[in-house]
Protein backbone atom coordinates (compact mmCIF):
# COMPACT_ATOMS: atom_id res chain seq x y z
CA UNK A 1 0.00 0.00 0.00
CA UNK A 2 1.37 3.10 -1.11
CA UNK A 3 0.78 6.57 0.95
CA UNK A 4 1.45 9.77 -0.99
CA UNK A 5 1.16 12.80 0.73
CA UNK A 6 -0.35 15.57 -1.92
CA UNK A 7 -1.19 18.07 0.63
CA UNK A 8 -1.11 18.18 4.90
CA UNK A 9 -0.30 21.92 5.69
CA UNK A 10 -2.36 23.94 7.53
CA UNK A 11 -2.46 26.73 5.19
CA UNK A 12 -1.30 27.92 1.89
CA UNK A 13 2.71 29.43 0.54
CA UNK A 14 4.48 28.67 -1.87
CA UNK A 15 5.01 24.32 -1.33
CA UNK A 16 2.32 24.38 0.94
CA UNK A 17 -1.00 21.98 -0.12
CA UNK A 18 -3.72 21.22 2.18
CA UNK A 19 -5.28 18.31 2.81
CA UNK A 20 -5.29 15.26 0.70
CA UNK A 21 -3.54 11.50 0.50
CA UNK A 22 -3.58 9.04 -2.36
CA UNK A 23 -3.53 5.56 -1.07
CA UNK A 24 -1.83 3.60 -4.08
CA UNK A 25 -4.01 5.29 -6.99
CA UNK A 26 -7.17 5.02 -7.01
CA UNK A 27 -8.60 6.01 -2.94
CA UNK A 28 -8.33 9.91 -1.91
CA UNK A 29 -8.79 10.61 1.72
CA UNK A 30 -9.84 14.17 1.87
CA UNK A 31 -9.42 16.50 -1.79
CA UNK A 32 -7.61 19.86 -0.53
CA UNK A 33 -5.57 21.57 -2.80
CA UNK A 34 -2.75 18.75 -3.00
CA UNK A 35 -4.97 17.09 -5.49
CA UNK A 36 -3.76 19.93 -8.11
CA UNK A 37 -0.48 18.73 -8.61
CA UNK A 38 -1.99 15.60 -9.99
CA UNK A 39 -1.88 14.64 -13.98
CA UNK A 40 -4.75 14.18 -15.42
CA UNK A 41 -3.83 10.56 -15.90
CA UNK A 42 -3.49 10.32 -12.18
CA UNK A 43 -6.88 12.00 -11.59
CA UNK A 44 -8.87 9.80 -13.46
CA UNK A 45 -7.19 6.73 -11.65
CA UNK A 46 -9.37 8.09 -8.60
CA UNK A 47 -12.33 6.04 -7.92
CA UNK A 48 -13.17 6.57 -4.26
CA UNK A 49 -12.86 10.00 -2.41
CA UNK A 50 -13.60 9.77 1.42
CA UNK A 51 -14.19 13.18 2.96
CA UNK A 52 -13.27 13.87 6.77
CA UNK A 53 -15.46 17.10 7.14
CA UNK A 54 -16.60 19.90 5.63
CA UNK A 55 -13.90 22.58 6.10
CA UNK A 56 -12.85 24.32 2.91
CA UNK A 57 -8.96 22.96 2.83
CA UNK A 58 -9.91 19.08 3.12
CA UNK A 59 -12.95 19.53 0.09
CA UNK A 60 -11.73 22.78 -1.89
CA UNK A 61 -10.23 20.72 -5.30
CA UNK A 62 -13.35 17.97 -5.48
CA UNK A 63 -15.23 20.43 -7.96
CA UNK A 64 -12.23 21.07 -9.47
CA UNK A 65 -11.07 17.09 -9.70
CA UNK A 66 -14.38 16.30 -11.23
CA UNK A 67 -14.25 19.13 -13.47
CA UNK A 68 -11.17 18.11 -14.67
CA UNK A 69 -11.60 14.52 -15.71
CA UNK A 70 -15.44 15.02 -16.38
CA UNK A 71 -15.19 13.65 -19.87
CA UNK A 72 -12.93 10.51 -18.85
CA UNK A 73 -15.43 9.29 -16.13
CA UNK A 74 -16.88 6.07 -16.83
CA UNK A 75 -18.52 4.96 -14.29
CA UNK A 76 -19.40 7.34 -10.83
CA UNK A 77 -16.37 8.88 -8.77
CA UNK A 78 -17.88 7.48 -5.47
CA UNK A 79 -17.45 10.24 -2.36
CA UNK A 80 -18.09 9.11 0.95
CA UNK A 81 -18.84 11.26 4.38
CA UNK A 82 -20.72 11.74 7.47
CA UNK A 83 -24.22 12.87 6.64
CA UNK A 84 -23.64 16.70 7.91
CA UNK A 85 -20.30 16.45 5.56
CA UNK A 86 -22.42 15.01 2.31
CA UNK A 87 -25.26 17.61 3.28
CA UNK A 88 -22.64 20.82 3.11
CA UNK A 89 -21.47 19.34 -0.03
CA UNK A 90 -24.53 19.40 -1.81
CA UNK A 91 -26.07 22.52 -0.50
CA UNK A 92 -23.08 24.86 0.04
CA UNK A 93 -20.65 23.37 -3.30
CA UNK A 94 -22.92 21.44 -6.06
CA UNK A 95 -25.79 23.84 -6.00
CA UNK A 96 -25.36 25.31 -9.64
CA UNK A 97 -24.98 28.09 -8.10
CA UNK A 98 -21.32 27.98 -6.36
CA UNK A 99 -20.94 24.85 -8.82
CA UNK A 100 -22.32 22.33 -11.15
CA UNK A 101 -23.79 19.32 -9.75
CA UNK A 102 -22.03 16.21 -10.90
CA UNK A 103 -24.52 13.85 -9.11
CA UNK A 104 -26.56 15.21 -11.67
CA UNK A 105 -24.69 15.51 -14.61
CA UNK A 106 -24.19 14.02 -17.62
CA UNK A 107 -27.76 12.67 -16.38
CA UNK A 108 -29.33 12.10 -12.87
CA UNK A 109 -29.41 8.73 -13.70
CA UNK A 110 -25.56 8.50 -15.36
CA UNK A 111 -23.67 10.73 -12.98
CA UNK A 112 -19.60 10.91 -12.52
CA UNK A 113 -20.11 11.48 -8.96
CA UNK A 114 -21.98 9.96 -6.30
CA UNK A 115 -22.50 10.56 -2.94
CA UNK A 116 -22.40 8.05 0.18
CA UNK A 117 -23.28 8.89 3.40
CA UNK A 118 -20.65 6.68 5.81
CA UNK A 119 -21.93 6.92 9.51
CA UNK A 120 -18.87 6.21 12.14
CA UNK A 121 -17.28 2.49 12.91
CA UNK A 122 -18.61 1.77 9.38
CA UNK A 123 -16.48 -0.18 6.91
CA UNK A 124 -16.25 -0.10 3.00
CA UNK A 125 -14.29 -2.68 1.37
CA UNK A 126 -12.01 -1.27 -1.49
CA UNK A 127 -10.12 -4.44 -3.68
CA UNK A 128 -8.29 -5.68 -1.17
CA UNK A 129 -8.22 -2.72 1.65
CA UNK A 130 -10.42 -2.18 3.88
CA UNK A 131 -11.70 1.90 5.07
CA UNK A 132 -13.01 2.19 8.42
CA UNK A 133 -14.93 5.45 9.70
CA UNK A 134 -13.46 6.77 13.12
CA UNK A 135 -15.42 9.62 14.88
CA UNK A 136 -13.02 12.68 16.05
CA UNK A 137 -13.77 15.97 18.00
CA UNK A 138 -14.12 19.30 15.62
CA UNK A 139 -16.12 22.28 14.98
CA UNK A 140 -17.59 20.50 12.52
CA UNK A 141 -18.77 16.87 12.37
CA UNK A 142 -15.38 14.99 11.58
CA UNK A 143 -14.25 11.43 11.19
CA UNK A 144 -10.91 9.85 10.68
CA UNK A 145 -9.77 6.89 8.66
CA UNK A 146 -8.12 3.64 9.26
CA UNK A 147 -7.49 1.76 5.73
CA UNK A 148 -5.93 -1.98 5.94
CA UNK A 149 -4.60 -3.81 3.49
CA UNK A 150 -4.93 -7.01 2.89
CA UNK A 151 -1.63 -8.33 4.62
CA UNK A 152 -3.20 -6.43 7.56
CA UNK A 153 -1.04 -3.68 8.10
CA UNK A 154 -3.46 -0.26 8.98
CA UNK A 155 -2.59 3.26 8.30
CA UNK A 156 -4.71 5.62 10.35
CA UNK A 157 -5.51 9.47 9.47
CA UNK A 158 -7.12 11.76 11.79
CA UNK A 159 -8.49 14.50 9.76
CA UNK A 160 -8.93 17.41 12.08
CA UNK A 161 -9.31 17.14 15.75
CA UNK A 162 -8.57 18.06 19.27
CA UNK A 163 -8.50 16.12 22.76
CA UNK A 164 -10.78 12.98 22.52
CA UNK A 165 -11.61 9.71 23.48
CA UNK A 166 -13.03 8.04 20.32
CA UNK A 167 -10.34 7.80 17.84
CA UNK A 168 -7.90 6.29 20.37
CA UNK A 169 -10.44 3.74 21.61
CA UNK A 170 -11.20 2.98 17.90
CA UNK A 171 -7.13 2.25 17.30
CA UNK A 172 -6.68 -0.08 20.17
CA UNK A 173 -8.88 -2.04 19.03
CA UNK A 174 -6.92 -2.79 16.11
CA UNK A 175 -4.37 -6.00 16.58
CA UNK A 176 -1.74 -3.21 14.80
CA UNK A 177 -1.09 0.14 14.16
CA UNK A 178 2.11 0.64 11.65
CA UNK A 179 1.37 4.37 10.66
CA UNK A 180 -0.63 7.69 12.00
CA UNK A 181 -1.01 10.74 10.67
CA UNK A 182 -2.46 12.84 12.94
CA UNK A 183 -2.63 17.20 13.05
CA UNK A 184 -0.87 19.21 15.05
CA UNK A 185 -2.01 23.02 13.83
CA UNK A 186 -0.68 24.87 16.83
CA UNK A 187 2.52 25.54 18.98
CA UNK A 188 2.03 25.26 22.41
CA UNK A 189 2.01 29.19 23.30
CA UNK A 190 -1.13 28.93 21.44
CA UNK A 191 -3.12 26.81 23.62
CA UNK A 192 -6.37 29.01 23.91
CA UNK A 193 -6.26 29.61 20.22
CA UNK A 194 -6.10 25.64 19.22
CA UNK A 195 -9.04 24.66 21.88
CA UNK A 196 -11.10 27.05 19.94
CA UNK A 197 -10.29 26.06 16.63
CA UNK A 198 -10.26 22.30 18.35
CA UNK A 199 -6.80 21.45 16.84
CA UNK A 200 -4.36 19.83 18.80
CA UNK A 201 -0.73 21.36 19.99
CA UNK A 202 2.10 19.25 20.70
CA UNK A 203 1.91 19.50 24.23
CA UNK A 204 -2.03 18.33 24.00
CA UNK A 205 -1.00 15.77 21.37
CA UNK A 206 1.75 14.32 23.78
CA UNK A 207 -0.68 13.83 26.94
CA UNK A 208 -3.82 12.39 24.52
CA UNK A 209 -1.06 9.89 23.14
CA UNK A 210 -1.25 8.61 26.10
CA UNK A 211 -4.57 6.61 25.56
CA UNK A 212 -2.80 4.80 22.95
CA UNK A 213 -1.85 1.13 22.71
CA UNK A 214 0.23 1.20 19.62
CA UNK A 215 3.50 2.82 19.07
CA UNK A 216 3.47 3.81 15.39
CA UNK A 217 5.38 5.83 13.22
CA UNK A 218 3.79 9.34 14.09
CA UNK A 219 3.37 11.73 10.81
CA UNK A 220 2.41 15.25 11.65
CA UNK A 221 0.37 17.25 9.74
CA UNK A 222 -1.59 20.69 9.43
CA UNK A 223 1.07 22.87 10.87
CA UNK A 224 0.52 26.50 10.53
CA UNK A 225 2.99 28.44 7.91
CA UNK A 226 5.68 29.99 9.73
CA UNK A 227 5.02 28.12 12.44
CA UNK A 228 6.07 24.80 11.18
CA UNK A 229 9.89 24.88 13.25
CA UNK A 230 8.61 25.88 16.61
CA UNK A 231 5.91 22.95 16.16
CA UNK A 232 8.46 21.03 14.77
CA UNK A 233 10.94 21.42 18.09
CA UNK A 234 7.97 20.54 20.29
CA UNK A 235 6.47 17.57 18.93
CA UNK A 236 10.20 15.77 19.36
CA UNK A 237 10.50 17.42 22.99
CA UNK A 238 6.97 16.39 24.33
CA UNK A 239 7.15 12.82 22.02
CA UNK A 240 10.80 11.46 22.89
CA UNK A 241 9.92 7.76 22.96
CA UNK A 242 8.03 8.13 19.25
CA UNK A 243 9.21 7.88 15.93
CA UNK A 244 7.94 11.73 14.64
CA UNK A 245 7.98 12.78 11.36
CA UNK A 246 6.60 16.50 10.03
CA UNK A 247 5.40 15.43 6.87
CA UNK A 248 5.10 17.48 3.59
CA UNK A 249 3.56 17.64 0.45
CA UNK A 250 5.60 14.97 -1.99
CA UNK A 251 6.19 12.58 0.93
CA UNK A 252 5.27 8.96 0.05
CA UNK A 253 5.33 6.05 2.21
CA UNK A 254 5.01 2.64 1.91
CA UNK A 255 3.35 0.05 4.16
Amino acid sequence: MWISILGCSGGIGPGNRTTSILIDDDILLDAGSGVGDLQLQQMAKIRHIFISHSHLDHIAFLPFLVDSIFSQIEEPIQVYGLPETIKALKEHIFNWSIWPDFSELPTKDNPVLKFNIMQPHTSIQVGDRKVTSIPVEHVVPGVGYCVENKEGKNFAFSGDTATNDSLWQALNQLPSLNTLMIESGYPDCMENLSKMAQHYTPAILADDIRKLNHKPHLLISHLKPGLEIQISEELHHHLKDYQVTCIKSGDSIEL
